[in-house]
């Protein structure tokens, strides 16, 4: 046997395999957003889930941090600490200007000032834990255990199933240093994949249809109850 060594990884440090991040399905996701309560929190939501901004760096942004005609929002990066403009969805900022409207008067103006705050007086720049539990709360409404982190994995996967954006880019806006952390949204949902068999399955049984031909596996033969089950069971 031997000798045991310490070692970083190797024989006794088997590496463990990478779990696939977990996302929101569409029509959770829907559910969820019904269920906000208000602009705000519609906003944030929408710029997580078009801009992959983990949970922190949205909340750095700034009032100046915003360009609508160009669709962006400044974040400040959790690793790096750089300023980066992240392209957002028109959706987000169709509610973001609602919630600034809604708080026009009611909180501090200026370039330099936050762009999330809490909407009862007094007012304060809003928190993470604040947020977390915001949308904690509205999963729960829809009966969803989805965390605020997966808004990030959401946005991931949908940049990434999309055949018209390089991966590069979506490691770029996803600030990943390494194109092989951006590489896992590239591996099938589980729910995806069964609904694309069963959608398959569901064709293949319209086509013999459509042919006259009787679907696939119409029945079992009596030969194979008989074995089953026994001549004097049917």
């Amino acid at each position: 046997m031997e000798p045991y060594r310490d070692e970083r990884s190797g024989l006794y440090r088997p590496r463990l395999p990478r779990r696939v991040p977990r996302s929101i399905p569409d029509e959770v996701f829907n559910e969820i957003f019904a269920r906000l309560p208000s602009h705000r929190d519609r906003a944030l939501v929408a710029f997580y889930v078009s801009t992959g901004a983990r949970a922190s760096e949205l909340l750095s942004a700034t009032q100046g941090g915003v360009d609508p005609g160009r669709q962006l929002v400044a974040v400040i990066r959790k690793g790096s600490r750089e300023l980066q403009e992240l392209p957002a969805s028109t959706d987000a900022f169709v509610w973001l200007r609602l919630y600034q409207a809604q708080m026009a008067g009611l909180v501090p103006r200026g370039r330099r000032q936050p762009l999330w705050w809490t909407l009862r007086a007094p007012v304060r720049p809003l928190t993470y834990h604040a947020v977390h539990r915001m949308f904690e709360r509205a999963a729960a409404r829809a009966g969803s255990a989805a965390t605020l982190h997966a808004l990030r994995h959401t946005a991931a996967y949908r940049m990434a199933e999309d055949p018209a954006l390089p991966l590069t880019d979506v490691q770029f806006v996803l600030g990943h240093a390494l194109l092989s952390t951006t590489q896992v949204y590239l591996t099938p949902r589980k729910d995806d994949v069964i609904r694309r068999v069963l959608a398959h399955q569901a064709g293949q049984t319209r086509a013999a249809g459509a042919q006259g031909l009787p679907p696939p596996a119409p029945g079992y033969r009596a030969e194979t109850l008989d074995v089953l089950f026994g001549k004097d069971s049917r």
